[in-house]
C-alpha cells in the first residue's frame, strides 16, 4: 500500500479541530516514536523510515504498538510513500529485535495527537492534528491509501479538496519531517544550554 499523505501547519487549530469533530468522533492519543537507523545512516541517505511506535489512547487507556517501513517517496511534492505496517505484541522485544539486528535507535520523541477517520470524496480518510512538545505549532496530516502508485497523484487531489474544506491554505503544506524538525529544535536547545 501506498500512503498518499500531506501536512500542513494549522493557523487555527480550534477551528480545524471543531471542523473534524463535526466529521468524525476523535481519537487522543500519545505517541512514544522511535526512528531506527543503521549506524551508518543508510535508511535515511535512501529516504527510508523504520519506526517503532507506541500509542496510549487517552480515552481507554490502551497501548498499542506498531512497527512500520516507509519506502523511499513515490511523490517527491508530497513525500508519499509506500507503507507496511504491523502491529507488535510486545514493544520491549521488538525494540530489542531490531536493535539486535543492527539497527540504532536514531530519534525519540512524543506527539501528542487528536484522530478522526472518515469519509470523504469516495475515500477513507484519516486526518490527524498532531502537536510535538519539542516544537511551535500544530500540524494536520490528512492520508489515505492507494494500491498503485499511478493512483497518488487522484488521491493527492482529494486530499488537497478536503484541506480546503477545512480552510488549511496551500501556502501552508509542509515537507519538513518531524524527525528533522526535533533535531534541529534540540541542536539550537543544546547550544543555548552551553
Amino acid at each position: 500500500m501506498i500512503e498518499a499523505e500531506l501536512k500542513a501547519r494549522v493557523r487555527a487549530p480550534e477551528a480545524v479541530a471543531r471542523a473534524l469533530d463535526g466529521w468524525a468522533e476523535g481519537r487522543a492519543e500519545t505517541y512514544q516514536d522511535t526512528y531506527y537507523d543503521r549506524p551508518d545512516g543508510g535508511l535515511r541517505a535512501r529516504d527510508e523510515e523504520l519506526r517503532l511506535r507506541t500509542s496510549a489512547d487517552h480515552g481507554t487507556g490502551d497501548l498499542r504498538t506498531l512497527l512500520t517501513f516507509k519506502a523511499a517517496a513515490v511523490d517527491e511534492a508530497s513525500g508519499s510513500k509506500p507503507e507496511y505496517e504491523t502491529r507488535v505484541e510486545d514493544s520491549q522485544a521488538a525494540h530489542a529485535i531490531l536493535e539486535h539486528l543492527g539497527y540504532v535507535p536514531a530519534i525519540v520523541f512524543e506527539k501528542r495527537c487528536r484522530t478522526h477517520a472518515f469519509e470523504a470524496y469516495g475515500r477513507q480518510m484519516l486526518a490527524t492534528l498532531v502537536r510535538v512538545p519539542e516544537l511551535d505549532g500544530t500540524f494536520l496530516e490528512i492520508e489515505t491509501l492507494v494500491h498503485e502508485e499511478a493512483e497518488v497523484t487522484a488521491a493527492l487531489d482529494d486530499i488537497r479538496a478536503v484541506l480546503d474544506d477545512l480552510g488549511v491554505c496551500p501556502d501552508d503544506l509542509t515537507r519538513e519531517l518531524y524527525t528533522d524538525a526535533v533535531a534541529a529544535a534540540r541542536r539550537i536547545q543544546a547550544r543555548t544550554n552551553t
